[in-house]
């Protein structure tokens, strides 16, 4: 019997991997929120495996255009834009862009797929979003896969009222000069030249990609869709003991894709907040994998992670069939 389980599982497993080379059916995602709208896209069935992409700080759901269509095409992505980012409405005057807010808004679109049960993609800030959302939700989260992510962002104790002062009056500072406040037109070119000085290792076609949800015409040029607000300081952070406990509390298998000349050479941690995080990280359902590239890999050099995120979540829908299986023959003893 559990030869003909591995050898069903072999099938599946040639299918799936047969269907990733398949064109991917696109659409635009968009969804009603009380401030406006989140939008971003969807590849893939409407009933296939259900897949949420988390994108970074300041970028948009196309950070995964190039990673999603060396998927599996039977697989449902959907790619969101976080409020204040590419195409989704921006906060209300006066609110803070904070962790808690985001999760919040993950839920209403999870809410609003109707999904039950899914794995996660997040890069960066989005893996930290997905990491807290599998502690708060883990009945719902089955895998997640942290791309160039701590996990969580931790601060020192010392830090955390400086920290909430500094996001506070940073606010106060830009709701002062909002009333003679404009908005910078651009030309296409010194656009994407503003955002390839923020981030040097983004090939040129990946920043084609971000503008293309990153960008909107108006009258003598462009302007950037991301709410300047972003920029600000986050005033809600963990401690590492609290980062620790969430971490702890995990159910889901992880897979953590660190870039070689990633997140740890552009935004490091004090020693003293990534080593007991990266030794948290040490549980039989943690798989550690470090691959050549920067931040961005999953974008710029997407046939390098694709594989490994795939036989990923490919292991965890074979070892649930497994589960199945064993319990449906237990249950016929």
């Amino acid at each position: 019997m559990i030869d003909l389980l591995k050898m069903i599982q072999t099938l599946k497993n040639v299918r799936h991997l047969a269907m990733a080379t398949m064109k991917h059916r696109v659409t635009e995602f968009r969804m009603p929120v009380p401030w406006g709208e989140i939008r971003g896209r969807a590849w893939g069935p409407d009933h296939g495996r259900p897949v949420l992409c988390l994108h970074g700080w300041s970028d948009n759901s196309g950070s995964f255009n190039t990673l999603i269509p060396l998927l599996p095409a039977d697989w449902r992505c959907v790619a969101v834009d976080l409020p204040g980012h590419g195409f989704s409405s921006h906060r209300p005057a006066g609110i803070f862009y904070t962790f808690p807010t985001y999760i919040t808004d993950i839920r209403r679109v999870i809410e609003a797929l109707q999904w039950k049960r899914f794995s996660i993609i997040g890069h960066s800030m989005g893996g930290n979003i997905g990491a807290v959302l599998s502690v708060l939700y883990p009945d719902m989260v089955e895998a997640l896969v942290l791309l160039d992510s701590y996990g969580f962002l931790p601060i020192e104790v010392k830090r955390m009222s400086m920290i909430m002062c500094r996001g506070m009056e940073e606010m106060m500072e830009y709701e002062k000069k909002l009333p003679e406040r404009k908005e910078r037109i651009y030309t296409y070119e010194a656009a994407k030249e503003r955002l390839k000085v923020a981030n040097q290792f983004l090939s040129d076609k990946s920043l084609e990609i971000l503008l293309e949800r990153g960008l909107q015409k108006v009258d003598g040029g462009v302007v950037f869709t991301r709410d300047i607000r972003i920029n600000l300081t986050n005033i809600v952070r963990t401690t590492l003991e609290q980062s620790l406990q969430m971490q702890s509390q995990i159910k889901a298998k992880v897979l953590l894709l660190r870039a070689s000349q990633g997140l740890q050479k552009t935004f490091s941690q004090p020693e003293e907040l990534a080593v007991p995080l990266r030794k948290g990280w040490s549980e039989p359902r943690d798989t550690f994998i470090t691959v050549e590239g920067d931040h961005h890999v999953h974008l710029n050099n997407p046939e390098l992670v694709a594989p490994i995120i795939t036989d990923f979540l490919l292991s965890q829908m074979s070892q649930q069939t497994a589960n199945a299986s064993g319990n449906n023959q237990s249950s016929k003893l």
